[in-house]
């Protein structure tokens, strides 16, 4: 059977305005299985996101918001410490879907509406601890997962599987069937555009 595999990271906000993009192909294409992979935007830290860095985010948004329509919540970098961290956002991912088949995807989609609706920070474990019990998972369980060196390792092999396909930046899109691996899209693509690309790699 053919598969997607999606190659993203909850805190990239060319991401977030791709999830419509997303949703239209899974709705289109409801027979296809769907991989996740969690790219690693960026490594732990504990520093505060430099004033440099944020207004160079803060751009970006606006870049995105003015380009695509796709909503943000500016209020994040002033009810917040930003870091310049998304490996704890990833790890969740990772952790929810160890947990129980699904709720990787769940975990997402809960972050992404906490970052860039609720001006919640995902780099804090609080935050996503709060996330896991919103999506149903306990939060204790969901703790001492996160935690484990096997997430850490699970991580660091989805990272570098990402870097084998190809994909050096997010969103990454890839189409797998009987002739082989083959990207949809690397960046963002509205819906039309990633349908019509999807539908002449079928062809082939």
């Amino acid at each position: 059977m053919s598969t997607f595999i999606y190659i993203m990271d909850p805190m990239c906000s060319w991401c977030w305005a791709f999830r419509p993009s997303i949703e239209v192909l899974k709705k289109h294409y409801p027979e296809h299985n769907w991989r996740l992979i969690m790219g690693g935007l960026a490594p732990d830290t504990d520093q505060p996101m430099s004033t440099e860095m944020q207004e160079k985010i803060i751009s970006i948004w606006r870049q995105i918001q003015n380009q695509t329509g796709t909503d943000f919540n500016f209020d994040f970098w002033t009810q917040n410490t930003p870091q310049r961290n998304s490996y704890p956002a990833c790890r969740a991912v990772i952790t929810a879907e160890r947990l129980k088949t699904g709720r990787g995807e769940q975990m997402v989609n809960a972050i992404q509406n906490a970052y860039y609706r609720q001006a919640l920070n995902p780099s804090d474990t609080r935050v996503l601890l709060q996330l896991a019990q919103q999506i149903g998972l306990s939060s204790t369980l969901f703790s001492q997962e996160l935690s484990l060196s096997i997430t850490d390792q699970q991580l660091e092999t989805e990272i570098m599987t990402a870097r084998k396909l190809g994909a050096h930046g997010f969103p990454s899109l890839f189409f797998q069937n009987n002739h082989g691996i083959r990207p949809v899209s690397l960046g963002y693509c509205d819906a039309r555009e990633l349908l019509r690309r999807v539908e002449e790699l079928k062809k082939e």
